[in-house]
Parts: structure tokens; C-alpha cells; sequence
């Protein structure tokens, strides 16, 4: 395997960063998540879009254009000859010292890895997931806002954590409110009466590219979607409730805290968004070659 780091390709076993690192110190950094569908990079620009809007709101400065960029995850994947995966792109404060200051750190690191992906057992795509509600809440927004997908992911670490302990793989986190915020790793809507509803960013759920993709998929298809705040008893009565996200792209949820949603299994709505989403990302991308 190759891996981007600064500039330039080098083995995984040289890919190596410094203890001094404030992404290994203080998970001082952002980072994106993309998928690769038959030999395309999909929707890169919105993913990098958003990695430079993290990155401003934590005052880090890229030293690559957005442009060089995505220059940069195209060679990656085709290093690896990927054409169906996963790339990670995360951009690192760079070397400092162990004080918190930032701007002891002198040069931004850029690493790209592409490789396999690891998706959730395909048989759940089919029966449909069952999920928890977690108590770890979704940190306050004007603690770290949602939409920075940064390196400090210890909040959903957290939330994990007790969803693996209550035998799940994925759980419900609320904001500090008491409302649905998001998934673990995963945004959440529910559907009712044909119609999709999705937390706000504001209530604690980061803008998923996969999210505002099924969004405009669901437009398209005559479900109108819309955010809208939502709480558990919102997810409990829904005809249908489903996750979006890179890996996961969209899976049905079966259950939530034992009570079962619509059917038990992905609903018809879940079902034809999922065929019309895998037709589009296969279709949709920035081409590796």
C-alpha cells in the first residue's frame, strides 16, 4: 500500500508522523471520509469543500489548494488501484510542542490512505439494523460544532462504546437538549407519510455528503425531505427509519430500544431510495484515470 504524506507517495511502513503531532496529542486536525465507485471518486469536491471549511473554522491552514487536493486523492487511489473503496484524507496541526498552542506548530501534515472498505454485514441491508439510544450526548454546538469533522471524535467513541455493550453496532446520540441529533458514524432520518425528516445541523448533526445527496435523490423521487427536529418519540412512530453515510450509504433500521419501526425490516421507501442512491454513485464522481 502507498500513502500520500506531504507531497509525496511512501510505503505504509513509512508512513509515519511524529509523537509532536497535535493530531496525535490533542486530535487537533479534520478529516474526510469518500467513497470510490467504479473507478470514480464520488462527489470529491463536496468533500472537499467541506474539508476546507473544517479546517477554517479551526484556524488550520492546508497548504495545497483545493484544487492540488483533489489532485492528490486521484494519485492516491490510482497507487493503490483502487476503483471500489475507501479514501481518508486528514489534514494534522502538524508537529508543536506539548503545550495546547497551535500556532507553535509550524507545517500542516496531508496524508491520503485508500484502500478497502468495511461496511456493516450486507445481511442487514436486508433485515434491517436494530439500534439504541446511547447516553452520551452529542457535544454542544458551540462546544465543537457538528459541521467541523474534526480528529477529536471521542464523543462518538464514546457512543459507540455503549452501542457495542447493548449488542448493536450503531446507536441514537441526543444533543444536550434531549433531541435526535445523529448517529454514531451516521446521519438519521425518519419517514412518514411518504415524506423524509432529518435533524438540523444546529441540533448536533454534522451535513453529511451522503445525507444532502439522498436529500436531492429523494426530491427527484417524489419524497419530499426536509430538516426538521426530531425526538425519540418522532423515530419511535416513523414508518421508516434509516442511517446515511459514506460507509454505510443507506440501511434500514429494524428497531430502536426494542421497539420496533414500521415492518420490522427497510420499508419501501428505504428500499427504493437505496437502489436509486447505488445507481447514482456509480455514476457520480470525479474519474480516478
Amino acid at each position: 500500500m502507498k500513502i500520500y504524506l506531504n507531497g509525496r507517495m511512501v510505503a505504509k511502513r513509512d508512513a509515519v508522523v511524529s509523537v509532536f503531532d497535535h493530531g496525535l496529542l490533542y486530535g487537533d486536525g479534520v478529516f474526510e471520509g469518500i467513497r470510490a465507485y467504479n473507478g470514480r471518486v464520488f462527489l470529491l469536491d463536496e468533500h472537499i469543500a467541506r474539508l476546507y471549511d473544517s479546517a477554517r473554522a479551526i484556524a488550520l491552514p492546508i497548504p495545497l489548494t483545493p484544487k492540488r487536493m483533489a489532485e492528490a486523492v486521484v494519485a492516491t487511489c490510482n497507487a493503490n488501484r483502487v476503483r471500489d473503496g475507501y479514501i481518508r484524507l486528514v489534514v494534522t496541526r502538524g508537529v508543536g510542542t506539548l503545550g495546547l498552542n497551535p500556532y507553535n506548530c509550524r507545517r500542516p501534515q496531508v496524508i491520503c490512505i485508500a484502500g478497502a472498505i468495511q461496511l456493516y454485514p450486507r445481511e442487514l441491508y436486508e433485515t434491517g439494523m436494530a439500534i439504541v439510544t446511547v447516553g452520551t450526548l452529542r457535544n454542544h454546538t458551540e462546544a465543537i460544532n457538528p459541521r467541523i469533522k474534526s480528529l477529536n471524535y471521542l464523543n462518538n467513541v464514546l457512543a459507540k462504546i455503549e452501542a457495542i455493550n447493548a449488542g448493536v453496532m450503531e446507536c441514537i446520540l441526543l444533543n444536550p437538549q434531549g433531541f435526535v441529533a445523529e448517529a454514531s458514524g451516521d446521519n438519521v432520518f425518519a419517514v412518514r407519510g411518504g415524506e423524509l425528516r432529518t435533524p438540523p445541523t444546529w441540533c448536533g448533526a454534522l451535513r453529511g455528503i451522503t445525507r444532502d445527496a439522498v436529500m436531492r435523490l429523494a426530491a427527484e423521487l417524489g419524497y419530499p425531505a426536509r430538516e426538521e427536529v426530531l425526538t425519540r418519540y418522532d423515530l419511535y412512530t416513523a414508518d421508516e427509519v434509516f442511517l446515511t453515510g459514506t460507509a454505510a450509504e443507506i440501511i434500514g433500521v429494524s428497531a430502536i430500544d426494542r421497539r420496533r419501526i414500521g415492518a420490522g425490516k427497510p420499508g419501501p421507501v428505504t428500499r427504493r431510495l437505496a437502489a436509486a442512491f447505488a445507481e447514482y454513485a456509480r455514476s457520480h464522481g470525479t474519474p480516478i484515470r
